[in-house]
């Protein structure tokens, strides 16, 4: 697939992309009658990875990309889904009487495991749905297209249904489902971003409490580039799991010589003074990265605030640099667009974002450098790799949202 193929659907407006969904629930499903539209961000991670499942901070944003849905009630308890981004796979039906995890039913068990969820948090849902799906976050970006669809589902359901909800635990539920149904370990961050996204404004949330606050993105003078290694991943194959295992271990050992709930608890001073606990060096290695990344986060906030964004590219550098020495989950095609886009005048930080294995760097770029940063980094990435990456500019926007 060429590249601008891969990410003509970033471009559409929302209109368009709102058009085009009913478009096609007609198509599918026949007269829309009472069907609604929907929609729900992607996510990027400014700073603070893999820190939401150890207790630390995290500073994510809410994308102006997301998926977008057409659904309304069945008067039966079928379950029908359609992806217009996966086409090929056809109408998908199932229903409330097989809300059982199994690949053959591919995305959607996605949205039935917050269906699943919410029926067992108590929320019921009675009656089946039609349903078309049509994202502009690229598959497998790692810009959490898998929590926009949950966080989506779950706003569906509250709106159809009557379900007095807030976002938060429409994130809530989300993850839950993402863990139990889906078994992907993830932590709080992609649910609650999405779920809570502000425009032009990033999220510092204490994933320990789900205590938070919204901090102004000022990018005066400078964009947002996402660029995409268009490297296949799937969280739920790769070792990201096994990080997580490796964490609460390490956990277990720290707790045998100090009080604490999370590895985040610790500032680097207390870990480097208690770390000798950990008796395997790999493991160590992981929980260094949680516990000074957790750091990095609180000063990168506090640097952004203060209006410093050298600094705070500074640290979106020690950043990577961590994640890929001490927690090992970026590889040769993430570490290729960092490293890159590190030489290039005009770039004040960059880094891989999401869970690894693939998928995206996050990089904050002077204007009069976007050209040459797309065109340095995408040159040195196809000479390095072998394909081509992907580039765009994204902006912050809101939650989820009747469209």
């Amino acid at each position: 697939m060429a590249v601008n193929d891969r990410i003509a659907d970033v471009d559409k407006t929302p209109a368009q992309m709102k058009s085009a969904v009913l478009a096609k629930f007609e198509e599918v499903f026949g007269p829309a009658g009472d069907v609604k539209t929907y929609f729900a961000p992607g996510r990027v991670n400014l700073i603070g990875e893999h820190t939401d499942y150890n207790g630390g901070h995290v500073f994510p944003c809410a994308l102006t990309i997301g998926t977008y849905a057409a659904a309304k009630k069945r008067d039966d308890r079928k379950l029908r889904f359609y992806s217009v981004n996966f086409p090929q796979n056809g109408v998908i039906e199932t229903s409330l009487d097989e809300l059982v995890p199994d690949d053959k039913f591919g995305w959607t068990n996605y949205p039935k495991g917050v269906i699943y969820t919410f029926n067992l948090k108590g929320f019921p849902v009675t009656s089946g749905l039609d349903m078309v799906v049509y994202g502009n976050i690229p598959n497998g970006s790692g810009l959490s297209s898998s929590a926009s669809l949950e966080v989506l589902t779950g706003f569906i359901l509250r709106d159809l249904f009557g379900f007095e909800i807030s976002n938060i635990i429409l994130a809530q539920i989300g993850q839950a489902s993402e863990n139990d149904y889906n078994g992907m370990n993830c932590g709080i961050m992609d649910q609650f971003a999405v779920a809570m996204g502000k425009k032009d404004h990033a999220i510092f949330l204490d994933t320990s409490d789900l205590s938070f606050e919204y901090v102004p993105i000022s990018m005066t003078g400078a964009k947002i580039i996402i660029a995409n290694t268009n490297k296949k991943h799937k969280l739920t194959d790769s070792a990201y799991n096994e990080r997580r295992c490796e964490c609460e271990q390490a956990l277990e050992e720290l707790q045998s010589v100090v009080k604490i709930n999370h590895l985040c608890e610790l500032t680097p001073e207390q870990f480097e003074q208690y770390k000798d606990a950990i008796k395997d060096p790999v493991r160590q290695k992981r929980a260094k990265h949680a516990v000074y990344e957790n750091q990095r986060t609180v000063e990168a906030v506090k640097v952004l605030k203060e209006g410093n964004l050298q600094r705070f590219g500074e640290l979106m550098k020690e950043a990577h640099l961590s994640i890929s020495r001490d927690y090992e989950v970026t590889g040769p095609e993430l570490d290729t667009l960092a490293e890159t886009a590190w030489t290039v005048p005009g770039c004040i930080g960059s880094r891989m974002t999401g869970g690894g294995f693939g998928g995206c760097t996050v990089s904050i770029v002077k204007d009069e450098a976007v050209s040459d940063f797309i065109r340095t980094v995408g040159e040195a990435y196809r000479k390095k790799i072998g394909y081509d990456a992907s580039f765009y500019v994204v902006s912050i926007g809101d939650g989820p949202c009747i469209v």
